[in-house]
């Protein structure tokens, strides 16, 4: 979408609907925002009575009653202040917390492909550093704007009514002041985005190296990356020097060119007051609105620069929000079908990874698996099996052929339906930096206590959470950094058995486990899968001999079917395997 076209004001517009439930708020801000501007805009004739009345005309009364307006005057401005503050941080805040809530929201419903073609870095960056740049321009700099901008026009109407000649001086220079303002404002936007990009860039960076900590110190590269990233953080200073330099021309011009104004405009009104052409409170009536207009025109100016910014990371935002799913729910799915002989059927499947579109990941890819089933995935690496998987966890959609669940296609039941039906154990186990208790129970999120400790039992995993320092309660490090491969996978595999599906994805389930541990998953996994439909990817053969049928796959496409000993006879691709893992 081309949201760069537009103006800065016109894209921090787009974040209307998150203002919108909060518009009393809003309009709170601009009552108090009214009521400090226009008292303050009383002050300058309070100045010129003052002068006028009070100290050339000598009136002490006249005196005292300005003096006492004043300070009342004072005490709205200040009352006012304060609500308009208080209203406007507290709405950047909350704006701001709806936001990266909807961002958060959005992020998590993309297609598993967004994320191979987008880093995950970037994809933080927009949702820390730039709601974060927005909290500060909702909640205080657009604040601030605002008043300038009504206590600039609020002052030209009052230099009219006070001394129009001199007003028509201070406008000449109006014009000059706009130009810069409109140059340099398109070169910080560019440059805004740019910055951004770059800081998203520096946070990718550490993350990964962070990440991978342990292969970047195995290979002694701490030197080798620490100057690689200051590379990266030099290249976004500079990024960063670019655009400031580009505000800082931007105020410094303005100042020079409101200040020229208001110094001709005081010689001009000096010589009218010398003259008797105009009072001496007149002047500094007309002195203090030139001041509020100058100030005004600068701080708009200023502001103006993070206006800019603003929108760079609001135009990054907002092409997030607008990111479609490839894989969504229909608008009207098909009810679930419940039992059905055939569990799942795969017909003339055809798929090539987004990112890879000119590989085919399966090709022409048919079978049938039966209710209560099980069935094991065997071939070389490259095969497929993985992808089959994916495919039946619709993660990604097949270009051609039909994925088929209790006899209805998936694409045709919702999401929540289909995912519903299947629970997957993947090769490499996946850990929240939670607690045992999360991570468990993450497969069903009430089950009560009892259910997530007969889950670790089944999962021969009790006896080893019980000996971590807090138990079920031990906060287990990212992704479960505290904990070995096998009993990470014994976790994993818990979770899966709570979960309770009807189907089982168990892939490579056992490959990071002892020869003990591996025996003692193995007989938990089986009782898991009685009663069950179960697919298995799998290396060792040994693990899937007993399967009911055993699918062999190689470069995407199916070449065999059959039971093992039948695989033993007619299959050279599993004779291959089978005797080169039985001979080891």
């Amino acid at each position: 979408m081309a949201i760069s076209s537009k103006s800065g004001f016109k894209t921090l517009l787009q974040l209307w609907p998150f203002l919108l439930p909060y518009k009393w708020v809003l309009v709170g801000a601009l009552a108090a925002l009214a009521l400090t501007a226009g008292t303050t805009l009383t002050m300058g004739k309070s100045i010129q009575v003052l002068i006028d009345q009070g100290f050339i005309g000598e009136s002490l009364d006249q005196l005292n009653q300005t003096l006492i307006w004043m300070f009342v005057a004072v005490i709205f401005i200040a009352g006012g202040t304060f609500a308009r503050f208080y209203t406007v941080t507290w709405l950047g805040e909350r704006v701001t917390a709806d936001l990266r809530q909807a961002i958060f929201s959005k992020i998590i419903t993309l297609h598993p492909s967004y994320f191979e073609e987008n880093r995950s870095g970037e994809i933080m960056s927009r949702l820390t550093t730039d709601t974060t740049l927005l909290q500060s321009i909702i909640g205080s700099s657009l604040s601030f704007a605002l008043r300038s901008f009504v206590m600039m026009v609020g002052g030209l109407v009052m230099l009219f009514i006070t001394n129009i000649k001199l007003t028509l001086i201070v406008l000449a220079v109006v014009p000059l002041v706009l130009i810069p303002i409109m140059v340099f404002g398109r070169r910080v936007r560019t440059l805004s985005r740019k910055s951004q990009d770059s800081i998203a860039d520096v946070g990718t960076y550490a993350g990964e190296i962070i990440q991978q900590i342990k292969t970047v110190q195995s290979y002694r590269h701490e030197s080798f990356e620490e100057a690689a990233f200051s590379r990266e953080v030099e290249k976004a200073f500079t990024v960063a020097k670019q655009r400031i330099l580009q505000r800082s021309s931007l105020i410094a011009i303005v100042i020079l060119l409101s200040f020229t104004a208001i110094g001709t405009m005081l010689w001009v009104g000096g010589y009218d007051v010398m003259h008797g052409n105009m009072t001496g409170g007149e002047l500094a009536a007309f002195v203090f609105y030139a001041l509020l207009v100058a100030s005004g025109v600068a701080s708009v100016s200023e502001v103006l620069g993070e206006v800019q910014r603003a929108a760079g990371a609001t135009e990054r935002l907002i092409e997030l929000m607008d990111e479609e799913s490839l894989i969504q729910s229909p608008k009207a799915p098909q009810p679930l079908i419940t039992e059905h002989a055939i569990h799942l059927e795969l017909d003339d499947v055809n798929f090539q990874y987004p990112s890879r579109p000119d590989t085919p990941a399966l090709s022409h890819v048919s079978v049938q698996i039966k209710t209560g089933e099980s069935v094991a995935i065997v071939g070389p690496s490259g095969a497929g099996k993985s992808t089959l998987f994916e495919l039946l966890l619709r993660f990604y959609d097949p270009q051609q052929g039909q994925i088929r669940l209790n006899g209805t296609d998936i694409k045709a039941l919702s999401l929540d339906d289909a995912r519903h039906q299947i629970a997957l154990v993947p090769q490499q186990p996946i850990l929240f930096s939670s607690d045992v208790w999360h991570n468990i129970r993450y497969g069903k999120p009430d089950a009560t206590d009892e259910q997530v400790k007969a889950a670790a039992k089944a999962a021969y995993a009790l006896e080893f959470i019980e000996k971590l320092p807090q138990g079920f309660d031990s906060y287990l490090g990212e992704n479960g950094v505290r904990l070995s491969g096998g009993q990470k996978q014994r976790i994993i595999i818990a979770r899966a058995i709570l979960n309770d599906a009807n189907i089982l994805l168990l892939d490579e389930a056992t490959s990071a486990l002892d020869g003990e541990s591996e025996f003692k998953v193995q007989q938990a996994l089986d009782k898991a899968m009685e009663n069950r439909t179960t697919l298995i990817i799998a290396h060792r053969l040994s693990t899937v001999k007993n399967a009911d049928r055993l699918i062999v796959m190689d470069h995407g496409e199916i070449v065999d079917i059959g039971t093992h000993m039948d695989l033993m006879q007619t299959s050279p691709l599993y004779q291959k395997l089978a005797e080169r893992q039985f001979e080891d």
